[in-house]
């Protein structure tokens, strides 16, 4: 009993920080666009500031995934934080465009540090059983801070442009201090020992691509690069598109995001582990890949702020779904490789933010639709990999 209520404060703490955390990453959604107006910018701009977010965030993931579990989880978590925070405000104080890519570079870094340490965290405190619950827990508070982010961020526009990005770094600063001195360390002494002894040395990135490439589980890490690109196709150029097309305010844009989100959010904190129980996470990813490319399409079909919001608010409910139950599997196949799969985890993942935004970005400025029905094609072609070549590995079989 102490042990199950120690890991329920375990997994509280961790959702705190990551709400906080992705609150500052969202507050500075709507005012992007007006913002990149003062540098004379548009989409290609906003695709590659993305992307050149995703490309640290490849690189560094591996490393920290490994580094996780020969030193700890709190210290990784700590440390992107940190980034983070600094990160923002780089962006914050920025006068040319350089000190912006240089920002993003250091905010994939932090992503790179936070991410898998966080998803290895998870697994370190939940059974395998709960495992479903647990990650869909994490996501819901990920969600609710970018739920809650935009709607400050549309208020904080008032005070100035670069209002929200001052306030991003302050509560990167309350995370990194609250996860410092509240978040106790998951991985035991003896398993940090153990890792860091470890006679094999590190494989450079492309043999860690290699492995994973001959692994049971690697279709559900393409299935989260797909995922990501689709995503990121979405995200990174939706102020700028209802922006431009249907000159929509940083408020509309902000009141769109945090309703989509938190619909998202409820998804994942209330139904996530009932719907895995229920249907399989084999079965959501089919049908949440489905749905979520015609979402795409259907976001081009009217201008309408009603209807835009509505189909707005099914995307984000169906990704909420999509991510935990692919996460699900992977850390069900992983073994004691957590560390190591939850940074190929987010290395595929952030494949998908480099090749999602810059493609996505580079398209906008061709045609203001393409970005959208090119997400869509590649969600369409995800829930084939899925339906013809997923394979459920045996041993997960058995363990569901």
């Amino acid at each position: 009993m102490e042990r199950k209520a120690s890991g329920q404060k375990q997994m509280f703490l961790l959702m705190i920080n990551m709400f906080i955390a992705m609150l500052g990453i969202g507050l500075i959604i709507p005012v992007l666009p007006e913002f990149l107006k003062e540098f004379g910018a548009g989409g290609k701009t906003a695709g590659y500031l993305v992307a050149a977010f995703g490309l640290t965030q490849f690189i560094f993931s591996p490393i920290a995934g490994e580094l996780s579990d020969k030193y700890g989880r709190k210290i990784m978590i700590v440390s992107g934080l940190l980034l983070f925070t600094i990160s923002n405000l780089i962006f914050a104080m920025a006068e040319q465009i350089s000190l912006l890519y240089v920002s993003r570079l250091i905010g994939g870094i932090s992503a790179a540090a936070m991410i898998p340490a966080m998803l290895a965290y998870v697994a370190d405190i939940t059974t395998e059983e709960k495992r479903g619950k647990g990650l869909g827990l994490l996501g819901a508070s990920m969600s609710l801070g970018f739920a809650i982010g935009p709607g400050i961020g549309g208020f904080l526009a008032e005070l100035g442009l670069r209002a929200p990005f001052y306030v991003s770094a302050m509560v990167g600063v309350l995370a990194t201090v609250g996860s410092l001195l509240f978040v106790p360390e998951s991985l035991s002494k003896e398993a940090q020992q153990t890792s860091r002894q470890a006679t094999v040395k590190r494989e450079n990135i492309f043999r860690q691509f290699g492995k994973s490439f001959r692994a049971s589980y690697f279709v559900w890490l393409i299935l989260i690069f797909s995922l990501t690109f689709g995503l990121a196709n979405f995200e990174a150029i939706f102020p700028l598109f209802v922006d431009q097309k249907h000159h929509y305010t940083p408020m509309n844009i902000s009141i769109i995001i945090t309703v989509g989100a938190l619909g998202g959010t409820l998804i994942q904190g209330i139904f996530i582990g009932r719907l895995i129980n229920r249907f399989g996470e084999r079965a959501l990813i089919n049908w949440t890949f489905l749905l979520s490319a015609v979402s795409m399409v259907l976001l081009l079909l009217s201008g309408n702020f009603i209807y835009v919001l509505i189909v707005t608010v099914l995307f984000f409910a169906l990704t909420s779904i999509m991510r935990p139950a692919i996460n699900t599997l992977l850390s069900k196949s992983a073994g004691d490789e957590q560390g190591f799969v939850a940074g190929m985890n987010n290395a595929y993942m952030s494949l998908g933010n480099i090749f999602g935004p810059a493609v996505a970005g580079t398209l906008f400025d061709v045609h203001i639709n393409a970005p959208y029905l090119l997400g869509a094609v590649i969600l369409l072609f995800s829930l084939y990999l899925s339906m013809s070549r997923g394979r459920v590995p045996k041993k997960i079989a058995l363990a569901d």
